[in-house]
């Protein structure tokens, strides 16, 4: 639920903030509200989202041999590219 807050602050920082949330394409409100929650994830940073039960099952099912991928890759994109 939103609710209004009136704030106190500097005109030049006001300015400068307002520029600054149009450049990122936000409100200001919404500017402010963000800092505020890195400050309170920084006091109280939320635990670990946990991992379900499928990615759990999932996880360490691919393996890869000893290929150098990055080398393979290259060569693709060479191949592709170069033609």
């Amino acid at each position: 639920m939103d609710t209004k807050l009136t704030l106190k602050l500097d005109k030049d920082i006001i300015e400068q903030a307002k520029i600054y949330a149009q450049r990122k394409q936000q409100s200001l409100s919404a500017l402010v509200e963000r800092y505020f929650r890195c400050l309170l994830d920084q006091e109280h940073p939320r635990s670990l989202p946990t991992i379900s039960p499928t990615v759990k099952e999932l996880s360490g099912i691919i393996h890869l041999d000893d290929r150098d991928l990055q080398e393979e890759y290259t060569t693709y994109l060479l191949e592709k590219y170069h033609r």
